[in-house]
């Protein structure tokens, strides 16, 4: 099992970055994928899931409007397109896998049982 994230980057604020999470090793459309960031001396929080079986998506209220969460489920790869950055979007971003089967994503980080390596995002003010 794998999942490689990327397009992390720096920005300065209220600009766009689009990240994305190539995964590989398991049967796709059995899971959900999730964007969770951690920044320096904060625990890890969850950002927005989608399920790969029917689309269906979650976000947290920090990033609703902001942040879109899409699948290429021919590509196995999700992505993260985040706009209108604020410098408190800063951290670690990464992406896990969470075996749903048909029900729907949700956002509790203990549920993931496969996680990527993450990607830096920066967000200069």
């Amino acid at each position: 099992v794998q999942l490689v994230e990327s397009g992390g980057g720096l920005v300065q604020a209220g600009g766009s970055l689009r990240l994305s999470c190539a995964a590989s090793g398991f049967t796709f459309d059995d899971y959900a994928i999730g964007w969770f960031r951690q920044a320096p001396g904060k625990e890890r929080e969850g950002v927005s899931c989608i399920s790969s079986s029917d689309g269906s998506t979650y976000y947290a209220d920090s990033v609703k409007g902001r942040f879109t969460i899409s699948s290429d489920n021919a590509k196995n790869t999700v992505y993260l397109q985040m706009n209108s950055l604020k410098p408190e979007d800063t951290a670690v971003y990464y992406c896990a896998a969470d075996f749903i089967n048909g029900l729907g994503p949700v956002l509790t980080l203990y549920e993931y049982d496969y996680w990527g390596q993450g990607t830096q995002v920066t967000v200069s003010s």
